[in-house]
């Protein structure tokens, strides 16, 4: 065989006169970003599912019901239902009474927010200073406040300051005097029974919040002679901002839907409706007067306002996420 002959090759090789085998594709790599994006979503799912079911329908039913005519005629099946479009609301914001209960809603709740922060917050400083026994009365006793039910707390603070039989007229020396006959001292005593049941929150987050502080940073403000108003001010409070974000917030949501406080213990909203709040007030407008369409539509205004606190709550916690 001399040097120009041709090689031999194998079938299928290439100039062979067999064909070329394709080389396989592969698909490219899926990024780790990518995979797990969906990852959350998937352990989400179910909680998404029970919580459209519990709050989207309900919240659609709301919405519809504030656009139609829905009074007692309507749920008893007599009359069609008819749209209103945004006449209730209309008729909602021509009635003074409506702004009037807004704005003592906001007051109240306000003022809720700012007794819970400081008591919550000076207890929370208080038990960074006693010792294992009183902290561990303090926190049973906080907690047993916070697991009582509203209903049964508004009751038991009804009795403590009945005018006839409760103790603590009798330990004041205040004789017959009714606490819920007038206005201001009813809003009070409202003001005393939701702050018993909601600062044990404020005091146990921001508790937990102040031993996560190096208490390195505390020894040294303390040694360079700050008070203690100093270093909790200073020092302290900036520490602890976004925990107490998240506490005011979260009061603030809670204070402003109030009801059950302010049914019980003003017996509906007070004489003449001098104690009503925004819940109340749409309770009445929807169950006492049976204006379904206007109770709904002052529950549509609630729930705006507190989706817009709710943005603000997130755009604070971005904002806080990102300065970290």
């Amino acid at each position: 065989m001399t040097a120009n002959s041709t090689a031999y090759k194998a079938p299928g090789a290439p100039g062979a006169g067999g064909t070329t085998p394709r080389p396989r594709r592969r698909r490219p790599p899926v990024s780790p970003a990518r995979r797990s994006g969906w990852t959350p979503w998937l352990y989400l799912l179910p909680a998404l599912v029970l919580l459209g079911g519990l709050l989207v329908y309900p919240i659609y039913q709301l919405g519809l019901i504030s656009f139609l005519e829905y009074t007692q005629a309507q749920v008893s099946g007599g009359e069609p239902t008819t749209f209103q479009w945004f006449g209730n609301y209309a008729t909602l914001f021509r009635d003074s009474q409506f702004w009037q209960v807004l704005a003592a809603t906001v007051v109240f709740a306000a003022l809720c927010v700012l007794a819970t922060l400081l008591v919550g917050c000076a207890l929370a400083v208080l038990l960074t200073r006693v010792r294992a026994l009183p902290r561990l009365a303090l926190m049973m006793a906080a907690l047993g406040a916070w697991a009582t039910p509203a209903i049964t707390g508004s009751t038991v603070w009804v009795f403590l300051f009945d005018a006839d039989f409760g103790p603590v007229n009798r330990v004041l020396g205040l004789g017959d005097f009714s606490w819920t006959y007038g206005r201001y001292s009813a809003f009070a005593l409202v003001l005393l029974e939701v702050l018993w049941c909601s600062f044990p929150f404020v005091m146990v987050t921001v508790y937990a919040g102040i031993r996560a502080i190096p208490t390195e940073v505390l020894e040294a403000a303390a040694l360079d002679g700050a008070s203690q108003w100093r270093i909790w001010r200073s020092v302290m409070a900036p520490m602890l901002r976004p925990i107490l974000i998240v506490v005011t917030i979260q009061s603030i949501i809670w204070d402003f839907k109030v009801f059950t406080q302010i049914y019980v213990m003003t017996n509906g909203g007070g004489i003449a409706g001098q104690n009503l709040v925004l819940n109340v007030y749409a309770y009445q407008k929807a169950f006492a007067s049976s204006q379904y369409s206007l109770g709904s539509a002052i529950g549509v205004v609630m729930l705006v306002i507190l989706l817009a606190v709710t943005l603000v709550y997130l755009r604070l916690v971005r904002r806080q996420g990102e300065e970290l």
